[in-house]
């Protein structure tokens, strides 16, 4: 090494270790100072955002040092949330008041000597300052406009706000944080729902200065038209606060009310093309007779000629066709390749077509068809020229709606004078030449072409007219040679599918050429590389499923302004204002000003429950009570006092307020010596809610209010007497919770006047839970009150004290009343049908079998009572006369019953008469079920042997079959599904049947007795199920309301829900007049739903008060017996299911009894003459065929049967093939490629799960060799429909499996469907007419079937802009 490299390197280790040394130095003290940090106490401060409704939630932490001085803080919250320092306040929100003065953002002050509390939360508010709201910290303040006034904040859209699938999100902003705040100098528009296609057009209209500038310039005559409904003075009004207003976004309800909407029409989204044509007709309209009656078409409106020119004569015929604007095709029809730029869709617009073949066009000079060239040529272009990207179409091979997200450019600069026919401006106009606009079909592009104006009177494009001016005026266009360069302005964004999506505007400022973004509230800064993302389309090119796999976000409307420095204007300055224009300004700020202070009132308004007793109707009332917090108590009483409306009622002195719950009906504390007390001081702030609510008491003059304190409990005092039985209605009386029960024994004998010395209290903890307070010493603490309370207060001398509490007479009575609900049953109607037995009944009974006089008979004295057993007795006397009556009749008159008459000529009667020997003291209190004699229900009542013996005779009474049908036997009288009674879901021999017949074992059911349909309402030894010792019942007739129509009579029923359904239905015998098993019992739900109860062994707690129950004559289902819907299956129908009717099947009968006494049903009730080998009953699932049933089968050993089940009935060509559960039924279809159809079910019998014998089958039905058979199974719900443009390439063929019982068949049971073809036949060729009109036709057929309709968008309704505010109704429609 050289001496003078060694020199050099001496002074380069100096530097490195003096920079290390320096280093090490630096943190050191940067430790030191975090040591000393760490030893200062700190303070946790946690601001909240109030400055606006979506940050109200959010909280922002800062946890700083003592000594941080308080500008230090102000700066860290800015920093923090992005507001500029100095444009808000911090208020405390430590439940100080919040009239205190905000702390100084210029303080050098610590926190702690600002009041700061270390080792605490202290809770600050963030604010408005001097009624302004914050402004954000603008990341390029150099590029803000500090000349614009009015600065204000826009705030973001709505997060999931309807209508929007997507939002546009490029990297120079961001909708991610509620907290970036605009300073563009904008205001946003608020979304009412769906409206962000409005607020797009609305933005793009005022950011246009030819229009603002026109619309400034018309001035509203009031004297003339109603402001709401006028639609350019609210546009006006819109435009003023878009220039004006402080507010980050406003509202545009005003401007939808001025067209004619309504609420529902926010809910809408149209499209904005739509709605600008619909919007510039309006105006057009409004504008008649007014300097401003030409705009739309001066800066909108441009001409192009509509050409058919011969080719042998060179003959043109054309007309001149004007437009709004050009709608342009994104992809050619039958094209998977879009067109690349908006001047190549430009290009093929005016590309001409050649008519040849049979679209030859008639020749007028050459008097016949000939080849002709059509086309259109442009004449003219707008001053604003409007370019549609049409991205909505519609797909023929899936028949929907799709969008097309391909990417096409647009420039910003657009050159159209390549575009122009200049040869075609010196055509001469004829009065061939019209300027409408009409569609005429066959001579302009009706797919292409927009047409913006019609010669329809009634409507003209979507606007609601009741009459209509003359033509449009013809302007001759002039010659556009070197003037047609257009400079683009605005782009009108689409994010989502054709299904629906998000509307937003790109828009390009003429005051400062920056680009904007307008999306809804939020209004940002955006560059020209955000404007090329709107070009559609995606990164890569992934071929013909380019548009599949695209951004769902791009342009969907273009504006152009020419670039004409003669015409370009700029916006009106302040004071080139209008004067009507200057006065509108004015006005809307001084209801904006207004708005503001009334939003300053709302914030300091407490609002909370008010209730009160009413005094004289003794109903208690609510309302809400809104007070400002510095209205002091008394202020807030005679508010309160006025809103209740007692002005007429009682004083003003005998209210007062106090604090109150609601939900426990207690009476916190009350409010004495705080009249003047601001209201909110005493509710703790305003606040969004509150934990208690308010009371507004009253009391008579001669009264005085008691003082309610706070740790008081209230107790509801209930006196009992013990002799009358009865209970009185509360006293409410105040105690502390310390108190023994020997001094709330002395305070209750003080408000009741009865002696404490014999007084026994019990309580009610909760529902029927009593515990006598018998230990003096306790508190009310340890006894288990609570805030409110109730208890049962007893004072007798009687010897029922010296008993124990649970047998006394005491516990019996309050245990009756904490059970007894009140009912309301609706008897049956007398039917004229059933007025000859019903006479033959009166006739054997006598006047006494009324229902009236049960009635009275029950309700009457005391003393002079009949007992229910003695009604009892007299009823089954006359069932008794009834039968024998019944007897006589049918031997002397025709055996044959029809199915019309009611259930009431088809019940059975007893054999013998039950006994009604015992009684009980006090009938009207507890009535006790009699033990009845199991000999006397024989015949009713079977044993499962006996049952099943029998089967082969129809042993179910042939009153079921002959009223099976009728609506007095149904389960539910309005057809809806009844709640399976046991739990169980509906269903019957599963798959494992076949594992089960592979393993020759027996399965069984264990079905308790409590799974089955119904109970029997009496036990094996004869016993009522329902027999409980002091069941309450009572029941006196009802005088119901009016609408409930002649005939019906009404019961109030007082009973104990411990009570069984049996016992109940025992105690309604007397009156409805017919035993027990002979009526049903319906519950009458919300909507008057009925559903039998059949649970004849469970209790009626269920039940509530005042619910209602509707009693139907008709024998009720015995124990084991179900009711069953049977359906008929057709295979080959286009709706395979259709209902026959209703049965009745019983636990125990086989599959062929069942079907035997079906046979009669089917005959009479459906006109169905089947022999019984001839149809069969297999499992019902939805609408999917499943098990068949063998006839051998029993019902709840080898198929499970439940409540309200179904089942298949199919009817058989020949003799049934299914004879061991080991088979295996399938539906095969035949699947014909090369004639485009398909052949009807066929089953398939197998012997096994084999795919090969499957193959057999299937290639001995149809004749294919075996090696060209190809299968495939099913899809969805039966009978699995299918496209038959789909089903040769979408269904899964010839799976590599050789069982069907394994993935991807699994076919497990009877009833799947097999399609299978022949692998030699060719797919038939189709041209497009075919396959269009074999689209529509599958279509068709698929939609009635009600299969493989998986779009079903909802039904677009018409966007319409009614002129005269309101829309008219069409008496026409629906």
């Amino acid at each position: 090494m050289v001496p003078g490299e060694e020199n050099q390197l001496v002074p380069k280790e100096d530097m490195f270790w003096r920079c290390r040394q320096s280093i090490f130095d630096e943190m050191k003290k940067k430790f030191s100072q975090i040591e000393n940090a760490a030893e200062e106490p700190r303070v946790l401060c946690i601001i909240q955002d109030t400055t606006n409704s979506k940050t109200v939630n959010e909280r922002i932490t800062l946890n700083l040092p003592a000594s941080t001085p308080l500008r230090k803080l102000f700066e860290d919250v800015a920093n923090k949330v992005g507001y500029v320092n100095g444009t808000f306040d911090l208020v405390w929100g430590n439940g100080i008041s919040a009239t205190d003065m905000p702390l100084d953002h210029t303080s050098d002050k610590s926190l702690l000597d600002t009041n700061f509390e270390p080792g605490k939360k202290n809770f600050l508010h963030l604010t408005d300052k001097d009624g302004e709201q914050p402004q954000i910290l603008s990341e390029d303040s150099s590029a803000v406009d500090d000349s614009v006034q009015d600065r204000f904040i826009g705030p973001l859209p709505r997060e999931g706000s309807v209508g929007s699938t997507g939002d546009y999100v490029s990297q120079s902003y961001s909708y991610s944080s509620i907290l970036n705040k605009s300073e563009t100098g904008y205001v946003g528009l608020v979304n009412q729902a769906m409206t962000c296609y409005l607020n797009s057009l609305l933005q793009t209209l005022f950011m246009t200065p030819e229009f603002r500038n026109a619309l400034y310039k018309w001035e509203f005559e009031e004297s003339e038209e109603d402001p709401v409904t006028s639609i350019p003075y609210q546009l006006q009004r819109l435009f003023v606060l878009l220039q004006t207003s402080k507010k980050r976004a406003i509202e545009t309800t005003d401007v939808t009310r001025s067209f004619g909407w309504d609420s529902s029409e926010a809910w809408q989204q149209h499209d904005v093309q739509e709605l600008c044509r619909v919007m510039f007709d309006a105006l057009e309209q409004k504008w008649k007779q007014t300097e401003q009656a030409d705009l739309i078409n001066e800066l909108y409106q441009g001409k192009l000629k509509d050409y058919v020119r011969c080719l042998e004569c060179g003959y043109e015929g054309w007309r001149i066709d004007t437009y709004l604007d050009i709608p342009l095709v994104i992809r050619p029809y039958g094209s998977s390749q879009a067109f690349a730029s908006v001047e190549e869709a430009l290009h093929a617009f005016i590309q001409p077509e050649i008519l040849d073949g049979p679209n030859q066009y008639f020749c007028e000079r050459c008097k016949k068809k000939c080849d002709a060239r059509k086309g259109l040529r442009f004449l003219h272009f707008p001053y604003l020229l409007t370019l549609q990207l049409k991205r909505f179409d519609f797909d023929y091979t899936t028949m929907h709606r799709i969008k097309l997200n391909d990417r096409m450019t647009f420039p910003e600069e657009l050159d159209m004078s390549t575009f122009i026919d200049i040869e075609d401006e010196k055509s001469p106009q004829t009065e061939s030449c019209t300027d409408s606009g009409a569609e005429n079909e066959g001579s302009c592009h009706s797919d292409q072409m927009s047409n913006d104006f019609s010669n329809d009177d009634g409507v003209d494009e979507g606007i609601c007219l009741e009459s209509s001016s003359g033509t449009e005026k013809i302007t001759k266009p002039g010659l556009e040679k070197n003037s047609l360069l257009y400079e683009l302005f605005s782009v009108m964004v689409h994010s989502g599918s054709a299904a629906g999506g998000h509307y937003y505007a790109c828009i390009k400022s003429f005051s400062d050429e920056q680009w904007y973004s307008f999306n809804d509230q939020h209004v940002s800064r955006i560059t020209q590389e955000d404007i090329k993302k709107t070009h559609g389309g995606s990164s890569g090119s992934r071929g013909y499923y380019s548009s599949a796999f695209a951004s769902s976000t791009n342009a969907y409307m273009l504006i152009y302004r020419l670039k004409d420095p003669s015409r370009n204007a700029k916006f009106l300055e302040v004071n080139d204002y209008p004067e009507h224009i200057k006065s509108l300004v004015q006005k809307e700020k001084e209801l904006e000003e207004q708005e503001k202070r009334q939003r300053e009132i709302e914030r300091n308004t407490c609002k909370i429950k008010l209730f009160c007793m009413h005094p004289v109707k003794q109903v208690m009332m609510e309302n809400k009570l809104e007070v400002h917090k510095d209205k002091t108590l008394k202020e807030a009483v005679e508010i309160a006092y006025k809103m209740m409306d007692l002005e007429e009622v009682i004083p003003l002195d005998c209210c007062r307020l106090v604090k109150y719950d609601e939900f426990h009906d207690y009476l916190e504390r009350s409010y004495e010596g705080e009249e003047d007390t601001p209201m909110g001081l005493l509710l703790g702030g305003v606040k969004s809610t509150y934990m208690f609510d308010l009371l507004l008491e009253t009391r008579k003059p001669d009264q005085v209010f008691q003082s309610y304190k706070p740790g008081e409990v209230m107790v509801k005092v209930h006196v009992v007497d013990i002799k009358t039985e009865s209970v009185a209605p509360p006293v409410s009386v105040r105690a502390y919770l310390n108190q023994t029960v020997t001094e709330f024994k002395q305070l209750i004998s003080k408000a009741i006047h009865l002696p404490a010395e014999t007084m026994r209290i019990v309580l009610e903890r909760c529902y029927n839970d009593l515990r006598l307070l018998n230990v003096s010493s306790k508190t009310l603490k340890a006894e288990g009150f609570f805030r409110s309370n109730k208890v049962f207060v007893e004072s007798s001398e009687s010897l029922d004290r010296q008993m124990a509490f649970t047998d006394s007479h005491l516990w019996k009575l309050l245990d009756r009343h904490a059970n007894t609900i009140r009912l309301f049953v609706l008897l049956p109607e007398q039917s004229p049908g059933s007025h000859s037995k019903r006479t033959a009944y009166q006739k054997a009974g006598g006047d006494s079998g009324n229902v009236d006089d049960a009635c009275e008979r029950v309700k009457g004295p005391l003393g002079s009572l009949k007992s229910v057993e003695a009604i009892l007795e007299e009823s089954t006397e006359k069932l008794k006369s009834l039968s024998l009556q019944q007897q006589q009749d049918g031997d002397n008159g025709d055996s044959s019953k029809s199915t019309e008459t009611s259930d009431f000529e088809n019940i059975e009667s007893p054999l013998n008469e039950r006994d009604s020997s015992g009684s009980v003291d006090n009938r009207e209190l507890e009535q006790q079920i009699q033990t009845s004699d199991p000999e006397n229900f024989q015949s009713e009542e079977r044993s499962d042997s006996d049952v099943n013996n029998d089967r082969s005779t129809s042993s179910v009474d042939s009153d079921i079959l002959s009223s099976s049908h009728s609506s007095d036997t149904l389960c539910n009288a309005d057809s809806a599904p009844v709640p399976l009674a046991n739990g169980l879901d509906s269903h019957s021999i599963t798959s494992s049947r076949r594992s089960k017949a592979n393993e020759g074992k027996k399965e069984t059911w264990d079905t308790a007795e409590e799974d089955s349909g119904t109970d029997s309402e009496y036990d094996e030894s004869g016993k009522s199920r329902g027999e409980t010792q002091y069941m309450y019942f009572k029941a006196e007739s009802y005088a119901a309301d009016e609408g409930s129509g002649e005939g019906h009579k009404w019961l109030m029923v007082h009973v104990d829900k411990r009570i069984t359904l049996a016992a109940f239905k025992q105690h309604l015998e007397p009156f409805v007049g017919v035993l027990s098993s002979h009526f049903k019992v319906f519950r009458v739900y919300a909507s008057n739903q009925e559903f039998e109860s059949v649970r004849l062994n469970e209790t009626l707690s269920s039940f509530s008060d005042d619910n209602k129950i509707t009693i139907r004559l008709g024998r009720a289902l015995k124990k084991g017996e179900y009711r069953v819907k049977v359906y008929q299956l057709l295979v080959n129908e286009q709706e395979p299911c259709r209902f026959l009717l209703d049965a009745v099947f019983a636990k125990g009968m086989t599959v062929r009894q069942s079907k035997e006494e079906l046979l009669p049903q089917l005959r009479e009730q459906c006109g169905l003459e089947l022999s019984i080998d001839r149809f069969r009953l297999r499992k019902k699932t939805w609408k999917n065929p499943g098990t068949v049933f063998l006839d051998y089968h029993v019902y709840e050993e080898d198929i499970n049967i439940s409540s309200n089940w179904e089942v298949f009935l199919e009817v058989l060509d020949g003799v049934e093939k299914m004879k061991s559960m080991s088979q295996l039924a399938v539906l095969s279809r035949r699947w014909r490629p090369t004639d485009m159809r398909l052949d009807p079910f066929q089953e398939v019998v197998l012997e096994s799960s084999s795919v090969d014998e499957l193959r057999e089958k299937l290639c001995e039905i149809s004749g294919i060799p075996l090696e060209d058979i190809e299968f495939a199974k099913g899809r969805g719900t039966f009978p699995c429909d299918i496209s038959v443009l789909e089903i040769h390439q979408d269904l899964d063929w010839n799976p590599k499996v050789s069982t069907l019982n394994v993935w991807p068949l699994y076919i497990c049971d009877d009833g799947a469907v097999i399609f299978y073809r022949d692998k030699t036949e060719e797919l038939m060729e189709l041209t497009d007419e075919q396959r269009n009109e074999l689209m529509k036709k599958e279509s068709s057929r698929l939609q009635k079937t009600g299969h493989r309709v998986t779009y079903s968008p909802r039904k677009e309704k018409a966007l319409k802009i009614y002129l005269d505010g309101a829309p008219n109704k069409d008496l026409t429609q629906d």
